[in-house]
C-alpha cells in the first residue's frame, strides 16, 4: 500500500495541471483508515449493488460488452460495478478496459452514467474511532472520463466532480477539491485526485462526499471511479540495510545465512514509539516482529538457512502522545529476495557421432514463487577436455574424431547470483554401416519361419519395416513368418549419429506348399480308356503318377489310362525347393463284361450241370434273382459266388423257361435281365 500511495503522489503532481491541487503529504503515510476498491469477483459478471445510503443512483445488474460482446450499459442515472468494459460499451463510444485501476483483472470499478441534474452520487461515513483526532490525513481517489475522444462525441458533456470531506457532526466541509471538466481521451486514462485535511479534534466521524456538477443531456457525463482512500500523513521515515539510504533490495540464495541491521530515522515526532513488522509476500500480511530490537529504531536481523521467498521489513512510528495504532506511520519496506539455486536437467551421457557436431543439451527448469522478481537470464560456464569452454546454454562440440574430446563436460549455471553445477559424459562413436551383400533374399514355405540377418557395424538401433510377420522389428536378427512374399527394409543407426542412417532390403519369398488332387473315382468297362484329371498346386513344383502301368505318360496331369482291371493311381506333387511332397490317390474301377448262358442241363452228367455267369464275381455287390413263370423267386445269390444248379429248396425244378434279373448295385450300370432254359 505504501508503494501504491507513493505512485499516487507522483501521479497527482504530474496531473495538477488539470486540478486545483492541495498540499501533498511530504512524509510517510500510515495504513488506510478507509479504503474503497469496490471489491472483486467473477470475470465478466457485475459486482453486487453498493449498500443502502452510499449512492442514490440506480443499480444496473449487467455487464457491458463482455465476452459475448452484448452492448449492455447503464442508462442515465444508473451505475454498475464491473471488472471490464468491452469495445461495444455504449455503442463503442466508451473506453475499452480489461481491468480496474487497482490492477486486479477480477477487481471491480464503479461505472456511472450520470443523471440529468447535478447531484451528490457517492457518500461514505468514516467512523471517528478509526481516525486519529487532530491529525493530518491524505485523501486520494482515481477517476476517469470514460467517453472516447471521437468525431461523433465532440460537444458531449464533460464530467465535473467535487470531492468534499465533511465533519459528520457539524456538516461543515473540512476540505474540498474540484477536478474541473474531465476531458475525453483517445485511450483510457485514470486521473488521480488527492488532498490533505485535518481530522476533527473531538474524534467526530467524517463523511466522504462526491458530487457531479455537470448537467447531463443524454450524451456524455459518464465516468469511472476507483481506489478511494484515507491515510494518516506523518513524518518522513528513512531506513536502510546497515546504513540509512541503502534501500536497494538484497538478493541472496536459498539456505544462505542472512545477517543485517535494519536502521531507520524519522523527523517530526518527539519521543516516538517504534514497531518493526515483517511479511513474506508469498504467504501473508504484515505481522509484528517480536525479536529483540523490534521496538527500537534499529532491528538486528538474522535468518539462518533462508528459505526461498520474498522477505519484507518496515518500521511503524507512532507519536509519543498517541496510543492508537491507527495513527502509526510506516516506512517503505526493505526487501530481501531469496532465490532458489537453478535446477538443471542434463543427460548423464551425451552420445555423438564422428563427423558431426555434438550438442550438449541442458534445460534450466527452476520454478520461482509468485512475485519473486527475476534478475535477468541465467549465465553458463562450460568446461571440458582439451581446453573446451563455452558460455552458451547448449553449445556444440566440433568433433573431428579426436578421442581426447571424449570425457566429462561440466557446466556452472548462475541465475540471480545463485549457481548450480552439472556434468555429462560425452561418448562419440562411429556411424553405423551395412554390408549390403549380407542382405540375402530367402525362400520359405508358407507357415514356416526363417531368420533374417544383416551385417551391420557400429549399430545400436535397428528398425525393420513392415513389422508384419516379424517377432521383433527392433533387433538385428528377427524371426520372419510372413503370410505372403514380403520385402523388408532394415534401417540401422548409431544412437549418437544423425537420423539419416543406412538401410538395405531383404525379400522373403513365401512359397506355397505342394498340393496334389488326383480327382474323383473313375469307372470304365474292360477294354475302355479313361483320362485321369489331376491338379497340382504350389510354387516351384513337378509331378508324376505311380504306378506307371497302362498309362500313355506318367508326367502329365491328364494321362490316358487303359487298365484291364481295377487299379489305384497316385499323383505325386513334389517341391523343387524345400517344401516337401503331397500325394493324392484316384481309384479306377474296371467293370468286366458279363457272359450269361441261356440254357443249362442239370442232369448230373457233369456237363453244363450249373448255370454260371462269367465275370459276375467281379461285382461283389451284385444281386442275382431267378423267378418261375408265376413270378415265384426260385434262386438268389449275391456277388456271384455260387452257380445255380436248377433246384429250389433242394428239389430239382421242372424243365422250362425261367426269368432272371441282375442288380449290379451301381446306379451308373444297367440291370441285366432275361430268361434261361432248363433242359434235362
Amino acid at each position: 500500500m505504501r508503494q501504491f500511495i507513493t505512485v499516487l503522489l507522483i501521479a497527482i503532481f504530474i496531473a495538477c495541471a488539470q486540478f486545483v491541487c492541495a498540499q501533498q503529504c511530504t512524509g510517510n503515510l500510515g495504513a488506510p483508515a478507509f479504503s474503497e476498491t469496490f471489491g472483486h469477483g467473477t470475470l465478466y459478471e457485475p459486482g453486487p449493488a453498493l449498500p443502502d445510503g452510499v449512492t442514490d443512483l440506480y443499480y444496473f445488474a449487467d455487464n457491458c460488452g463482455g465476452p459475448d460482446l452484448v452492448p449492455n450499459h447503464p442508462d442515465a442515472g444508473m451505475y454498475t460495478l464491473q471488472s471490464v468494459m468491452g469495445p461495444t460499451c455504449k455503442g463503442g463510444t466508451w473506453q475499452s478496459l480489461n481491468q480496474d485501476h487497482t490492477g486486479d483483472p477480477h477487481g471491480y470499478m464503479m461505472i456511472i452514467n450520470a443523471g440529468a441534474q447535478p447531484d451528490v452520487f457517492f457518500t461514505e461515513r468514516v467512523p471517528g474511532n478509526t481516525l486519529c483526532p487532530g491529525t493530518t490525513y491524505y485523501f486520494g481517489a482515481f477517476i476517469m472520463n470514460i467517453l472516447r475522444d471521437l468525431p461523433s462525441t465532440q460537444g458531449y458533456v464533460e464530467p465535473n466532480i467535487t470531492f468534499n470531506i465533511r465533519d459528520a457532526t457539524t456538516k461543515a466541509i473540512i476540505k474540498s477539491i474540484n477536478t474541473g471538466n474531465l476531458k475525453a481521451t483517445d485511450l483510457p486514462q485514470w486521473i488521480p485526485v488527492g488532498t490533505l485535511f485535518t481530522s476533527p479534534v473531538d474524534g467526530a466521524d467524517v463523511i466522504i462526499e462526491i458530487a457531479n456538477n455537470s448537467y447531463g443531456n443524454g450524451n456524455g457525463n459518464d465516468l469511472a471511479l476507483d481506489d478511494i482512500t484515507l491515510s494518516p500523513c506523518g513524518p518522513m521515515i528513512t531506513n536502510g540495510f546497515n546504513v540509512i539510504g541503502d534501500v536497494t533490495p538484497k538478493s541472496v540464495c536459498e539456505n544462505t545465512n542472512i545477517n543485517y541491521t535494519l536502521v531507520s530515522q524519522q523527523t517530526g515526532y518527539t519521543n516516538p514509539s517504534y514497531q518493526w513488522q515483517f511479511r513474506n509476500e508469498t504467504y501473508g500480511d504484515w505481522q509484528n516482529v517480536t525479536t529483540p530490537g523490534a521496538q527500537t529504531s534499529s532491528l538486528p536481523l538474522s535468518i539462518p538457512n533462508a528459505a526461498i521467498g520474498i522477505y519484507q521489513y518496515r518500521v511503524g512510528v507512532l507519536a509519543g502522545t498517541s496510543t492508537s495504532e491507527s495513527c502509526r506511520i510506516y516506512s517503505d519496506p526493505l526487501t530481501i529476495n531469496v532465490y532458489p539455486d537453478p535446477v538443471l536437467k542434463i543427460d548423464a551421457v551425451t552420445s555423438g557421432c564422428i563427423g558431426y557436431p555434438v550438442q550438449l543439451s541442458l534445460d534450466v527448469i527452476t520454478v520461482y514463487p509468485q512475485g519473486l522478481s527475476l534478475a535477468g537470464d541465467p549465465t553458463f560456464e562450460w568446461s571440458g577436455p582439451s581446453g573446451f569452454t563455452s558460455t552458451e546454454s547448449s553449445p556444440f562440440i566440433s568433433y573431428n574424431g579426436d578421442p581426447t574430446l571424449n570425457g566429462v563436460y561440466t557446466v556452472k549455471v548462475t541465475k540471480n547470483g545463485c549457481s548450480t553445477f552439472a556434468h555429462t559424459i560425452v561418448n562419440v562413436s562411429l556411424p553405423a554401416t551395412i554390408n549390403s551383400t549380407s542382405a540375402t533374399n530367402v525362400d520359405v514355405c508358407e507357415g514356416d519361419v526363417t531368420q533374417l540377418s544383416v551385417d551391420a557395424k557400429n549399430a545400436t538401433t535397428y528398425k525393420w519395416v513392415p513389422a508384419i510377420g516379424l517377432d521383433h522389428d527392433d533387433i538385428a536378427n528377427p524371426i520372419a513368418n510372413p503370410a505372403v512374399t514380403t520385402t523388408y527394409e532394415v534401417t540401422v543407426s548409431n544412437s549418437g549419429c544423425p537420423d539419416v542412417a543406412p538401410y538395405t532390403h531383404i525379400t522373403v519369398n513365401v512359397l506355397k506348399k505342394p498340393q496334389a488332387d488326383a480327382g474323383q473315382t473313375i469307372k470304365i468297362f474292360a477294354g475302355q480308356s479313361a483320362q485321369l484329371n489331376g491338379i497340382a498346386k504350389g510354387d516351384k513344383v513337378n509331378y508324376y503318377w505311380t504306378p506307371n502301368l497302362y498309362l500313355n505318360t506318367s508326367t502329365s496331369l491328364t494321362p490316358t489310362a487303359t487298365p484291364p482291371q481295377d487299379i489305384t493311381y497316385t499323383l505325386h506333387v513334389v517341391s523343387n525347393t524345400i517344401c516337401g511332397e503331397s500325394t493324392s490317390d484316384v481309384f479306377v474301377r474296371v467293370y468286366q463284361l458279363l457272359t450269361i448262358p441261356n440254357t443249362f442241363t442239370p442232369n448230373g452228367d457233369g456237363i453244363n450241370d450249373k448255370w454260371e455267369i462269367k465275370n459276375l464275381i467281379t461285382y461283389p455287390n451284385a444281386l442275382l434273382s431267378v423267378y418261375n413263370r408265376n413270378g415265384q423267386q426260385v434262386f438268389q445269390n449275391k456277388g456271384g459266388s455260387t452257380a445255380w444248379d436248377g433246384t429250389y429248396n433242394g428239389s430239382p425244378l421242372p424243365v422250362g423257361t425261367y426269368y432272371y434279373i441282375i442288380d449290379l448295385q451301381d446306379d451308373n450300370l444297367p440291370k441285366p435281365a432275361g430268361w434261361v432254359l432248363i433242359v434235362r
